[in-house]
């Protein structure tokens, strides 16, 4: 079985499970979440691999973070990533990409990221749950955050935080790959 199947596999259980959890009909999640019904069915059948936006939506819809639903392994005291299971959430022809590095539940979902996104390339991000905050960190490069139309320089040794509930993008408009890390925490559902 292929990495990616295994991950596949692992969407369709976590997915069901937290479905179930949350005692969410597949028209209720569907109806919270923006994602189709047949889609819903298609990833729980372990038929399809969603894009990261589907992904991250169904994650906020129930709550919980994207690596609880593609973590193979739940429940354990400790949990050690190591680098090779890091899981690459998007990329693009140019080189940019972006890697869940690990991710917790705490009071809600709490997740890590690692980012690099070359020089002219950049990801647009929908807006999280209403509560969600972002915190990130540039070590190299200078990242254009643009967050609820407004664009925002960080250069590398900078920090930011901000408000995730409205629409917000990551742009290299530099001629260095940028690099950084992003701590997300997303509020519990309700």
């Amino acid at each position: 079985m292929t990495d990616l199947d295994q991950l596949t596999q692992s969407l369709a259980r976590n997915l069901k499970r937290w479905r179930a959890e949350r005692h969410f009909t597949l028209d209720a999640l569907a109806a919270r979440s923006g994602v189709s019904r047949g889609m819903i069915i298609q990833i729980e059948q372990a038929r399809t691999n969603p894009s990261v936006g589907t992904t991250v939506k169904l994650a906020d819809a129930l709550g919980v973070s994207i690596t609880t639903l593609l973590d193979q392994d739940q429940g354990a005291l400790v949990r050690i990533v190591p680098e090779a299971q890091a899981v690459r959430m998007w990329s693009s022809e140019a080189g940019s990409h972006t890697t869940l590095l690990v991710g917790a539940e705490a009071s809600g979902p709490l997740e890590l990221w690692d980012w690099r996104i070359v020089p002219g390339d950049g990801s647009d991000s929908d807006p999280h749950p209403p509560g969600t905050v972002e915190l990130l960190r540039v070590t190299a490069g200078v990242l254009t955050l643009v967050v609820d139309g407004q664009a925002h320089t960080v250069a590398a040794g900078t920090s930011a935080t901000f408000d995730a509930g409205v629409p917000h993008a990551y742009r290299n408009d530099g001629a260095e790959d940028v690099e950084m890390t992003m701590a997300v925490s997303i509020p519990p559902a309700r």
